[in-house]
C-alpha cells in the first residue's frame, strides 16, 4: 500500500512538472520571438534579453532534470536483494539516463551563461 501512495505523489509531483513544461514552452515560444528580433534589427537589447531568456529556461529545465535525477537515485537506492533482475536492470538505466539529461542540462545552461556571441542554437534535442 505504501508503495502505490509514494507512486500517487510522484504522478502529482509529475502534472507539476507538465505545467512547469508549458511554461517553457511559451519561454521559448517568446525566446524565438526576441531572437528574430535581434537577427533582424540587430538589437543590443534584444540580444541581452534573448539571453537571459535562455538563460532562465535552462536554469528552469536544470531543475526539474534535478528533480528527476534525485528520484532515480532513491529508486536505486531503494532496491532491494528481492527485486526481480528486470527491476534493477531498468531502475539502474533510468538513473543513467537521468544522470546523463542532468548533465546536458548543465552544459547547455553553461552555454547560455558563457556563450556572449550566441552563435550556438541551444534546443531541446
Amino acid at each position: 500500500m505504501n508503495e502505490k501512495i509514494e507512486l500517487l505523489k510522484k504522478l502529482q509531483i509529475e502534472d507539476f512538472i507538465w505545467i512547469i513544461y508549458l511554461v517553457i514552452i511559451v519561454l521559448s515560444f517568446y525566446s524565438n520571438y526576441i531572437e528574430r528580433k535581434y537577427i533582424i534589427y540587430d538589437d543590443p537589447l534584444a540580444k541581452k534579453k534573448y539571453q537571459n531568456l535562455i538563460i532562465l529556461i535552462f536554469t528552469i529545465a536544470v531543475f526539474v532534470y534535478l528533480y528527476f535525477f534525485i528520484d532515480g537515485y532513491k529508486d536505486v537506492k531503494n532496491l532491494k536483494c528481492s527485486d526481480t533482475l528486470n527491476r534493477k536492470i531498468f531502475r539502474n538505466l533510468n538513473f543513467i539516463a537521468s544522470s546523463l539529461i542532468l548533465v546536458a542540462g548543465v552544459i547547455f545552461l553553461c552555454i547560455a551563461i558563457f556563450d556572449e556571441e550566441l552563435d550556438v542554437e541551444l534546443a531541446f534535442s
